[in-house]
């Protein structure tokens, strides 16, 4: 008789992969050793360019207006380099992102 329910659990028979087949910690090999290195996570809105006499000027309530439109992902960047895009989301009352596209090595370098 041939098993066919799904199994959902973070291991599979060999318990070495989640259900999605993602490479668990314990079958990152050499790399186990930085997995608990924290790194920073930064999430770019957009970019803006102005004269040092106008960042002087801003007062508060005043718009800065950025280089990407609202409906654009924001890129992720981990420790400076572009890594992932995303789409803004909120968690209860705080924001947080949702991962649309990992970013391939060609793309990074253009961060």
């Amino acid at each position: 008789m041939t098993d066919i329910s799904t199994d959902f659990s973070d291991t599979n028979q060999n318990g070495n992969e989640n259900f999605l087949g993602k490479r668990l910690e314990s079958d990152l090999g050499p790399l186990g050793v930085i997995q608990n290195v924290e790194m920073e996570i930064t999430v770019e809105l957009g970019r803006a360019k102005m004269s040092v006499r106008e960042l002087l000027s801003l007062t508060s309530g005043d718009v800065v207006e950025l280089d990407r439109l609202a409906t654009s992902p924001v890129d992720v960047l981990v420790n400076g380099t572009l890594v992932a895009r995303a789409e803004v989301v909120v968690v209860e009352d705080e924001f947080g992102i949702r991962i649309t596209e990992v970013v391939g090595r060609d793309e990074r370098s253009d961060s």
